[in-house]
């Protein structure tokens, strides 16, 4: 089942038109990648799956209702901006935030109480959103976005301000409800991020789908295969050998892009005559590579 179908959708704003005849689906369960430059069109058309602004033409249906206003309740939203009443008790916008989606008062104050005990905010609940750090403020909008149990949810940025071990607790959070059923649409400029949760993944520029598919495919189709070799020793191999195209040195450790056909137990040879090699490995190119090269073809005269 197509938790998000969007079909032909257009949206401009004077003679810009910032969305362009986009259509894609998301089936129930899935952690869909929605990337892309700044002003690429991601947060024009999350505006309107969420029915913030309306498309001039095309249509949108959230979990089979093509208006998303009306199963507002079924779906969390959590946008780039803070969105926090700062003269508020963490507490008390909580409720406010649980009872928006209509949730009873006292599921909604023990959901409160669990979420804050969970990600260490519990001694804050009440003290005003304006005492909280910006890291803070990031996971008291994230328990708001989650505490009604959504079907649909829309991240935008989650983990933005948020420090390593509270980045890690998020995102389990995150791939938790994906695996009860939940459909995430995360929206990040964070390659690695993507690269990690989501199966599948729509890539837009200038308004319009430049890549789209899975993950594992868009991989498999991209064709290319980089090297990584940790070493000790002289990195003149790096200059010498004519199996490389590009490369990123970060002292003993390199990424390596091949030249087409290369062969790369040549390049083996070549790096072991001038270093000692402690590991040699072939890898599919990754979510920042395929976005920058893609982003790159689709604008020639950049």
């Amino acid at each position: 089942m197509s938790t998000l179908l969007v079909e032909n959708i257009n949206k401009s704003f004077g003679n810009f038109q910032a969305v362009k005849d986009l259509s894609f689906s998301i089936e129930e369960g899935t952690m869909f990648g929605l990337l892309g430059p700044n002003g690429a069109g991601k947060t024009t058309t999350i505006r309107m799956i969420m029915d913030i602004i309306i498309p001039d033409s095309g249509t949108i249906s959230v979990l089979g209702n093509n208006k998303p206003r009306e199963v507002n309740d079924f779906i969390g939203y959590l946008p780039e901006e803070r969105g926090l009443y700062r003269k508020m008790k963490v507490g008390e916008l909580l409720l406010f935030m649980a009872e928006l989606k209509t949730m009873k008062r006292k599921e909604a104050k023990k959901e409160i109480n669990d979420w804050l005990e969970r990600l260490d905010l519990m001694e804050w609940k009440n003290k005003k959103v304006e005492e909280l750090s910006k890291g803070m403020q990031q996971k008291l909008q994230f328990i708001g976005t989650i505490l009604h149990k959504p079907k649909l949810l829309i991240l935008d940025e989650p983990f933005m301000g948020l420090d390593p071990i509270n980045t890690d607790i998020v995102r389990n959070i995150m791939l938790e409800f994906k695996n009860n059923g939940t459909t995430i649409i995360f929206s990040t400029h964070l390659m690695e991020n993507a690269e990690k949760l989501c199966e599948q993944i729509l890539l837009i520029d200038h308004g319009e789908i430049i890549l789209s598919g899975k993950l594992k495919d868009l991989k498999k189709d991209f064709g290319k295969m980089n090297v990584i070799i940790e070493f000790e020793g002289e990195d003149s191999f790096l200059k010498e050998s004519k199996q490389i195209k590009s490369y990123d040195n970060f002292g003993n450790y390199v990424e390596i892009k091949l030249v087409e056909n290369a062969d790369s137990q040549e390049l083996l040879r070549d790096a072991m005559k001038s270093a000692e090699i402690r590991k040699f490995e072939l890898v599919q190119p990754s979510l920042h590579e395929i976005f920058v090269e893609t982003v790159q073809k689709s604008n020639p005269a950049n």
